[in-house]
Order: C-alpha cells, then structure tokens, then sequence
C-alpha cells in the first residue's frame, strides 16, 4: 500500500522582496519540475511483539544522493531520533514527518487513533526524489563532450545521481558537486512528503492530476497540507519567510499575499513546552491570513501576433505587453538599486548583460531574476514558437537552458512510482537558465 505524491518547483516573477510584507502581492509560477515522496509500510505485518512498542521505526531513501537514514519515531511523543550517521539527516522531511502525524492525532477521534498506531508500528518508508532541473548537470554534460543544451539535458537518465565533493583531508564526502537551480526544492520535497504522509495516514484525501473531485474538496484538503507543509518548511530552514514556495507548491501558479508570521507563533516558541500535537492544533485552528488568486500564462500567446492586421482589439493586446516589458525593466532597474544599497549582487553585472541580450531576442516578452535574486537563475517568457530563438542565444552565451516550464497544477497523488513511469519534458513558454 504505497502511496506517491509529487509538488512543483516554482518561479517568482514579481514580487521579489516587497512580498515578506503584507498586503504585497507577488506572481509565482509553478513548473513542470517535480519533487516525488512515495510512502509505503516499512514492515509487512505487525511484529509480535510491537504491542509493547514505544517507538516505531522509519526510513528515509535519497537514491540520488545515494543515502538511506533510519531513525527511531516516538509513538508518545513523535519526536525523532536519527540512528544514522547525523550527515545524512534532512530537517525538512524530519519536521514534515512529525507534523503530518501530529495532525492525524490533532484530528482523529480514538477509533481512528487505533487504526494510526497500527499502520505507525508496520514502520514508515519514505523515498524522495528530485527531477533533474531542480539540479545544475553543466559539469556532467561537459564531461560528455555535450553542447549546453536542452537536448544534452534531456539525455541524462530520470533523477540522475548527485555526485559530491571529497574533502581533501579525510576523502569523506561533503558538499554535493551539483549546484541547485532555485527552482524551490526544499519547500517542493517538503509539500510532496507531507502530502504524500498525510493521504497515507488518512488525514486528508487527494486527487490524482486528472481528477474529477469537486473543486471546494480539493480546495479543503490542499489547505490542510498548505498548514502543515509550510509550518515544517519554516521550522525546518529556522524562519518564517513570504511562503510563497510552499504555497505554489501546494496550489500552483498564482498571485500571492503572504500569511501574518503571527500564525506560527506557536511553533517557534519551543520554551512553552508545548508538545508537537498541541503545536499544529494551534496552528491548524490559527487565522491563515494569506490571499491567493489562480494564475496562469495564456497557452496561446503566440496567437496574439499571429495577426497580419492590427484592429482596435490588438492594438490593446501591443500596449498591455509593451506595458509588461516596460514594468519588468522598471523592476530590474529597482532591484539593482536595493541590490547596491545592500551591497547584495541581487542582479549581478554578468546578469544584466544576459537579461539585456535575451530582451532584445526576438520574441521575449519578458526577463529577469526570479526570488530573491543571485546567480541561480534567470527566466524569460516568450510568445509562441519563439522559445528556440532563447534557447540558441544562451547555448551561444555558454548558458544551458534547463527543461523547465509552467505547469500550473499543484501538488497532487501520483498512479505509480515516478520511476516506472517515462518522465519526458520539452521547452515551451518558460526557461530557466
């Protein structure tokens, strides 16, 4: 009885800083990019002697990063003790693991608690894994002799292994060799494992991608996994930010207006005593104060210039998006102010010389940073068919554009496991590079 679950990465177009404060409203997308927790029963059958249990065991699978933990799972208490080495431990899927089943006993009555001890003590089987554009395989595709391209990125296999570093004194392994995308991993892995838990313990019911589930079902059960992923991602990383990750890895692409930090109160003020049950009955019963509208790009913006003729109608479609491209070069031009004042490369030289060129390629809506900034990454919208004149000026520039665009679904059940299954993805309306 395994049950898989999968959560997007995300880009923030707008919004940038201006969104930690409320009522700052910021537009974040969800991609094709997916995070994958499948969960299944660590054990076949009850040992006999689990009725004197006080602990039950888990383990923790990264196959790309070649690690497995066990740890020791308090059915009291639901505290966590690794019995791995402390290197491969993941504050993330830690705290998702603890408040996905604090939120069944936050929520079930004694009957329904019964049946929760019994599936706990078969033990708990967790496996993550991560697509490949969550990662940068520059280093793999050159040792390849590859062009930086999509093509060499879709050659790599499905959840490629993460290779590390080795520390020159000890040869341990250390820092992974790979560098991240921004795509939002942490705040994806998290939103799939609670996900993934809390359909498995019957906290929540989900729908698979195509489902026909009524749209307020959907909406009642997505915000009990909104409050318990975004709870363990802010704990997990030892801060309360925008959440604007975790929300688009839960909704999907949208307009979004963060929740007052006040709401987690509870949950940083460990010194109370609270114990983790009565921590996200707080929580789940607290005034979540954020605001979100469904957003998505148009699938046919390429239509819009298809015209040989420029009616009334078309000639206020132009102005709307020369509109667009002006407020993005006024964003870019803000962002780089803060950046200066902040002494923060929020866009770096050797970006803005990218953004400029790829603004100035035919068919480039729009450009820029996306978050918070840095050298992670750049985006850029395209109209139509024009994405490959994007893709040939960053391959020019020794930049790879990854394999990423908007898919505007949330989080979700998965039928099978993501691996016996062909992922295939292709270029279309957004670029990451």
């Amino acid at each position: 009885m395994s049950r898989v679950a999968s959560a997007p990465g995300k880009v923030l177009m707008t919004g940038g800083y201006l969104i930690l404060e409320r009522p700052n409203a910021g537009i974040v997308l969800s991609t094709n990019a997916r995070f994958y927790a499948i969960v299944k029963p660590l054990y076949e059958d009850l040992k006999p002697d689990s009725w004197a249990w006080a602990c039950s065991d888990v383990k923790l699978t990264s196959p790309q990063m070649g690690r497995e933990t066990m740890y020791k799972l308090s059915l009291k208490h639901l505290q966590l003790q690794c019995v791995s080495s402390s290197d491969s431990r993941n504050p993330f899927v830690e705290y998702a693991l603890q408040y996905a089943i604090a939120a069944a006993h936050a929520t079930f009555d004694n009957t329904k608690k019964e049946e929760l001890h019994k599936l706990l003590l078969l033990g708990l089987d967790i496996t993550i894994l991560g697509c490949n554009e969550f990662y940068s395989y520059r280093n793999q595709i050159e040792a390849r002799g590859l062009p930086l391209s999509p093509d060499s990125l879709a050659s790599l296999p499905p959840f490629t292994s993460i290779t590390f570093n080795a520390e020159e004194s000890s040869e341990q392994k250390s820092k992974p060799e790979v560098a991240k995308t921004g795509l939002g991993s942490s705040a994806a892995m998290a939103t799939a494992v609670v996900a993934a838990l809390l359909h498995y313990l019957g906290v929540v019911k989900l729908s698979l991608e195509n489902s026909s589930l009524p749209e307020d079902q959907v909406s009642k059960e997505l915000d009990v996994v909104h409050i318990i992923a975004q709870t363990a991602h802010c704990i997990a990383q030892g801060k309360v930010g925008s959440g604007f990750d975790v929300s688009s890895a839960v909704y999907g692409s949208q307009k979004y207006i963060r929740f007052s930090p006040e709401v987690l109160s509870s949950a940083q003020d460990v010194a109370r005593g609270l114990s983790i049950q009565e921590v996200i009955e707080d929580v789940l019963k607290a005034n979540w104060d954020h605001k979100r509208t469904n957003f998505q790009l148009p699938p046919m913006m390429m239509s819009l210039w298809a015209e040989g003729a420029v009616g009334p109608y078309q000639i206020e479609v132009i102005k709307a998006l020369l509109g667009a491209r002006d407020s993005m070069l006024s964003i870019r031009t803000t962002m780089r102010k803060l950046g200066g004042t902040a002494g923060i490369p929020i866009e770096p030289e050797s970006q803005t010389s990218l953004l400029d060129t790829t603004m100035n390629t035919k068919g480039v809506l729009l450009a820029g940073i996306p978050g918070a900034g840095g050298f992670d990454a750049v985006f850029a919208i395209t109209l139509g068919a024009s994405s490959s004149n994007v893709v040939k000026v960053w391959s020019s520039l020794n930049v790879l554009a990854l394999l990423v665009r908007e898919n505007p679904r949330g989080v979700h059940l998965e039928a099978n496991d993501p691996r016996t299954t062909k992922i295939t993805d292709s270029v279309s309306n957004i670029h990451i590079g």
